[in-house]
């Protein structure tokens, strides 16, 4: 089976060539999103729980374009600008994802694209 690209209007176009998921079989792997308004092409806010709310989104919209939730995610990677911000960003994923959590890994990093506070990437596996 070919690997599919996936693409939504209800996320933001990718910065960069790639896409925006690609499905392979049953897997799908979501590049890493950050906190932009598909509809602005802008950072949805200035701090990280606003962006987390508005990755998570997208996430969720990208994978319902194969079919997906956030309950099929498997694997997470949070990118933090600031690690100080990791207990509430927490609470803004406990939004989206529910027992059992997916696993997952979070970085500090010094720079992300277009001066962004966090970007959450995820896989995710149907049927």
């Amino acid at each position: 089976m070919a690997n599919k690209a996936l693409h939504t209007e209800n996320a933001p176009a990718a910065l960069g060539p790639y896409s925006q998921a690609i499905q392979a079989g049953n897997t799908i792997y979501v590049s890493g999103q950050l906190g932009i308004d598909p509809a602005t092409g802008a950072l949805a806010g200035d701090d990280a729980v606003t962006q987390a709310k508005q990755s998570l989104t997208n996430i969720g919209n990208i994978l319902k374009e194969a079919g997906a939730s956030m309950s099929d995610v498997v694997t997470v990677t949070v990118l933090l600008d600031d690690i100080s911000a990791f207990v509430e960003v927490n609470k803004v994923y406990a939004e989206f994802f529910a027992e059992p959590y997916p696993a997952r890994a979070c970085y500090e990093v010094a720079k992300l694209p277009a001066n962004a506070l966090i970007e959450i990437q995820v896989t995710a596996v149907i049927g």
